[in-house]
């Protein structure tokens, strides 16, 4: 660890503590229906596109219709993506000439883009057309990360209304979230993505000679090595170097700033045509905690009560620290297994654990990007997680298996937090021995019984689809390591898909009928299964009285709020897969000090 390094970091979060109040006053007035200064253009606008969709603005929606229409306008949308890939040879844009997508990768690709997970069991650049990736996935950036926004909002409503059966309206808000806050941002930031290099046309693919003809080895369709008869490795001499381009910029922002992290290379912001400079690989990093990171500041004006949110930054700043903490030390300290090499940073060498890592960005940045897209549903790489050293690897898993709660996707870490919120508030008012309450309401069977189905839901598809991986064939066949090593790649492929967050230890081969089917159906219980539980709890809320706070009121504006809620996300999150990381990371790393590797 550099001094260099910690300063990039602290440098980072207090760069996401300062635009935590802008953003979230912005929003707030956005889905206030206050004036902002994009009114005079957005506004006639929006006004045009509600009478051409018959959309009554003034109509609020009780829970169960905002569920019903936010299910619909997701299910619809999943089916064009997957007409749109089953068709793609059909259709314009494709210079490429890429043929119809598989239907089980194709079902898959539907399900990852729809539910904001961006789970990617194919290379991009090799599969889709420009259509597809403008048309078709680029458009659910958008649209998934518009939903995950005005659920969280909707939850806020239910804290801050009162004696009410209405939380807002959907095609409300979508319409708000998209016009407002994703769209004006990204023009901008697709812009400035450009100045620094990133590509931005709609090319052909470049082909150039290579001054020196490389020997390669021969894969399979299964993604493995093939052998010929006399037991070696087959062999292709490659003369050509194909350039893939594309509409690369405009998809890297909403990519980045609507925490999807699907990228337009299989490569990812490891890709140079993505993320080319220190300064574009600092910007997309800022971005995906933007809007996590301003709706607490509108939790607590929505609400009333700032220093609630600002209480509910501190828990997610402290769980931050403590994860990017654990990940620069582990991967600072390098592999033990070489020994007798100087491993420590220097001005000749980087030292450390480089395996998987651009040299253009050295371990510290690379430990915080890969902290910051599994706090938030990302799933962006700019490093191969499969790469890093047990402990290292076992710092985004554990992310994700958080729920991703630490300032989180866009709209989903903020209404998965406030899950925590509520069971941590129930736990404090069972140690006083009262009835709990959180900003004036009282927090019932109901409400705990819902938070808690939420809790289960996530823990439940994760294991069994891991236990049924790891013992049948159909799963095994897939991963690139034995022993624990290949338990926590299926481990963390089920828990990115099942946290909607879409990053993966790059040793398994997902594009399997098992892993596409298995994770499509992963994908869409994570988000929606757990979305209806919590939009019950807001229609829950909204419908209660307020209630004065009183002397055995617990507050939810101090530090000790904050530690409960740090403790309570440990606690029921990560004491849950102990097991799980026993069996996996932990003991991969007691086999490697002992000096065994697999």
């Amino acid at each position: 660890m550099t001094l260099n390094g910690w300063l990039q970091i602290l440098l980072y979060l207090a760069v996401i503590f300062v635009v935590t109040k802008p953003v979230g006053i912005f929003m707030a007035k956005v889905f206030n229906r206050e004036r902002t200064l994009l009114d005079p253009v957005l506004r006639p606008f929006e006004r045009l596109l509600y009478r051409l969709t018959l959309v009554n603005e003034e109509h609020d929606m009780p829970w169960s219709e905002y569920a019903f229409s936010m299910l619909l306008f997701s299910g619809v949308s999943m089916l064009l993506l997957y007409l749109i890939e089953r068709i793609q040879q059909l259709l314009p844009l494709n210079p490429q000439k890429f043929g119809a997508v598989m239907p089980d990768l194709a079902f898959n690709t539907a399900a990852s883009f729809t539910t904001n997970t961006n789970w990617q069991n194919y290379g991009g650049e090799a599969t889709m057309s420009y259509l597809t990736q403008m048309a078709g996935l680029a458009y659910h950036n958008f649209a998934s990360a518009a939903v995950g926004i005005v659920l969280a909002i909707a939850f806020i409503r239910g804290i801050s209304r009162r004696e009410t059966e209405t939380i807002g309206n959907f095609w409300v808000d979508l319409t708000r979230a998209t016009l407002w806050v994703l769209l004006p941002a990204c023009i901008g930031y697709a812009l400035l993505l450009v100045s620094q290099g990133v590509v931005q046309n709609l090319r052909p693919y470049d082909t150039a000679k290579l001054i020196e003809p490389q020997n390669v080895q021969k894969f399979g369709n299964d993604g493995k090595p093939l052998i010929g008869l006399d037991g070696k490795p087959l062999m292709d001499t490659v003369t050509d170097q194909v350039i893939a381009q594309g509409p690369v910029a405009s998809q890297e922002a909403i990519k980045m700033l609507g925490t999807n992290g699907g990228g337009f290379f299989n490569a990812n912001s490891a890709h140079p045509f993505e993320n080319p400079t220190p300064l574009s690989n600092y910007l997309e990093m800022i971005s995906i905690f933007v809007i996590p990171a301003g709706l607490t500041y509108t939790l607590g004006r929505m609400t009333g009560s700032q220093r609630h949110g600002w209480a509910v930054w501190g828990a997610m700043a402290i769980l931050f620290m403590a994860g990017v903490t654990t990940a620069y030390w582990a991967e600072s300290n390098g592999n033990p297994l070489l020994k007798g090499v100087d491993q420590r940073a220097s001005l000749t060498q980087s030292g450390g654990n480089m395996e998987g890592k651009e040299v253009r960005f050295g371990i510290a940045d690379s430990t915080l990007f890969a902290t910051i897209t599994t706090d938030a549903s990302c799933g962006a790489i700019n490093g191969w997680h499969d790469s890093y050293t047990p402990l290292g690897g076992m710092v985004p898993l554990a992310n994700i298996m958080l729920s991703e709660t630490v300032f989180g996707g866009v709209g989903a870490g903020m209404y998965g937090i406030l899950i925590y919120v509520i069971l941590s508030v129930f736990i404090a008012g069972l140690m006083v021995g009262r009835t709990p309450e959180y900003l004036g309401k009282k927090i019932e069977a109901y409400d705990v019984k819902m938070a808690m189905l939420v809790t289960l839901i996530f823990p439940l598809v994760i294991l069994v689809l891991t236990g049924i991986s790891s013992v049948a064939g159909f799963g095994t066949s897939s991963i690139s390591n034995s022993g624990p090593h290949g338990l926590t790649q299926i481990l963390y492929a089920f828990t990115s898909m099942a946290g909607n967050n879409g990053s993966a230890f790059g040793g398994l081969n997902g594009n399997t009928v098992w892993y596409n089917t298995s994770g499509a159906m992963t994908m869409l219980v994570g988000r929606f299964f757990m979305i209806l539980p919590m939009l019950a709890i807001a229609g829950n809320l909204a419908k209660k009285k307020y209630v004065s706070p009183s002397l055995g009121t617990f507050p939810v504006t101090t530090p000790l709020f904050s530690i409960l809620l740090v403790g309570v996300i440990v606690i029921v999150g990560a004491l849950t897969f102990f097991p799980a990381l026993s069996l996996g990371p932990i003991l991969e790393h007691l086999l490697m000090q002992a000096g065994k590797t697999f």
